[in-house]
């Protein structure tokens, strides 16, 4: 079955994950993805390693159905082998500072140069202009200044958020982006910047706090688990774990109510809507808190869902691993790698698509795996890459 992207060339020069994971998008519908790294490999590779060859859990989840090439970025020849990738590519991405782009001469304009269709996905910490341009970033940064983490986390601490939500979320945009970019170019035969940034992405995440802010007095301070917006909504102790019960609207408080047999809280003045509960949490919680205390987490699960109330268990990644949800629907996958004995679980495409589903191919690529067979197809002989080989450009 053929796929959506196939023949769309993607040369991916991103690291860590915002670049990166729009890339794998890309791959996994039928893109071909060259990952081009430095000739010992991106420094994205041993985050958390998990397989002998020292790769982590990262870079092998988010680099798979890629080809892997590896250059020296120093070395004179490389910006002429870079010009031949870029003059049969389509989309380059690159999540890299807008300086460093211009000196690898992967900026957009440099690229136009080459291929005046090109698309360049572009992604970095603050956008390409404004006062904070030159900065460097991580996703981290992102949630403490988008205010995301000023609100999470006890009154005693901000907590960051251990997933990286804002470099998933800004890869999901530059993917999109990509997609759009794509279609304007089919109907116009013109290329683009897609422009995508953390800070753009955590505050388009945060902007209904950031509304209600700017339009009212209301100032929220970290309140733990607990909804700003409504109640009960918020995470409880059982006898043998902790539930998250996010609850919302009229009818889904009146079937909590009647489950914890409370149904005169639904005269309360106080929980007549959401924001009035969500502002008495600590009146619904301690209810809540009294009804769970001495039942397992699965009869509150239970209960809850016979109530048609959403409840999730909170899961150890143990759990995680071994649910049957997870586990019917596939959403881990395991691939063979190179480096590993074993095969490295990756999530299975998260985007469903009925007639041309996306699919792993293959696993990540070893350090410069793909060099030689990329550079061939691009017109090298054998002889030139060896000689590119000897003399460290590859």
């Amino acid at each position: 079955m053929s796929k959506p992207l196939e023949g769309v060339r993607v040369l991916d020069f991103g690291r860590f994950i915002a670049g990166p994971y729009c890339a794998m998008m890309l791959a996994d519908f039928g893109a071909d993805v060259i990952r081009v790294e430095r000739r010992d490999g991106g420094e994205d590779r041993p985050v958390g390693p998990i397989c002998e060859s020292g790769e982590g859990g990262l870079f092998l989840s988010i680099n798979r159905n890629k080809r892997g090439l590896t250059l020296n970025p120093a070395h004179p020849e490389s910006s002429e082998i870079v010009r031949r990738l870029v003059q049969r590519a389509d989309i380059v991405v690159a999540n890299l500072p807008l300086n460093v782009l211009q000196k690898l001469g992967l900026d957009y304009p440099s690229l136009k140069a080459i291929k005046d269709d090109i698309i360049l996905v572009m992604g970095s910490a603050f956008g390409p202009d404004g006062p904070y341009k030159d900065r460097v970033g991580f996703d981290g940064i992102a949630q403490a200044m988008s205010g995301a983490m000023g609100l999470t986390g006890f009154p005693e601490a901000p907590v960051r958020c251990a997933v990286s939500w804002v470099d998933y979320g800004t890869a999901l945009h530059a993917a999109f982006g990509a997609m759009a970019a794509l279609m304007h170019r089919q109907q116009t035969g013109q290329g683009q910047l897609v422009d995508v940034s953390l800070l753009a992405t955590s505050i388009t995440f945060m902007l209904p706090m950031l509304a209600e802010r700017a339009m009212t007095d209301i100032v929220r301070q970290r309140q733990g688990n607990a909804s700003f917006y409504a109640a009960p909504a918020d995470s409880y102790q059982t006898r043998d774990g902790w539930v998250l019960v996010p609850t919302i609207g009229e009818h889904m408080f009146r079937r909590w109510a009647r489950m914890v047999g409370r149904e005169d809280l639904c005269d309360d003045p106080r929980l007549q809507d959401d924001i009035g509960r969500a502002n008495h949490y600590q009146v619904i919680n301690e209810v809540m808190s009294a009804w769970c205390v001495d039942k397992t987490r699965d009869e509150v699960v239970a209960a809850l869902e016979k109530a048609r109330v959403p409840c999730g268990p909170v899961y150890d990644l143990d759990e995680v691993l071994a649910d049957p949800q997870v586990n019917a629907r596939r959403l881990l996958d395991r691939t063979s790698f190179a480096g590993s004995t074993r095969p490295v679980p990756v999530a299975s495409p998260p985007v469903r698509l009925s007639r041309s589903p996306g699919e792993i191919r293959h696993g990540a690529p070893a350090i410069g795996e793909h060099t030689h067979e990329v550079l061939r197809e691009h017109g090298y002989s054998d002889a030139e890459i060896d000689d590119f080989r000897a003399a460290g450009a590859i």
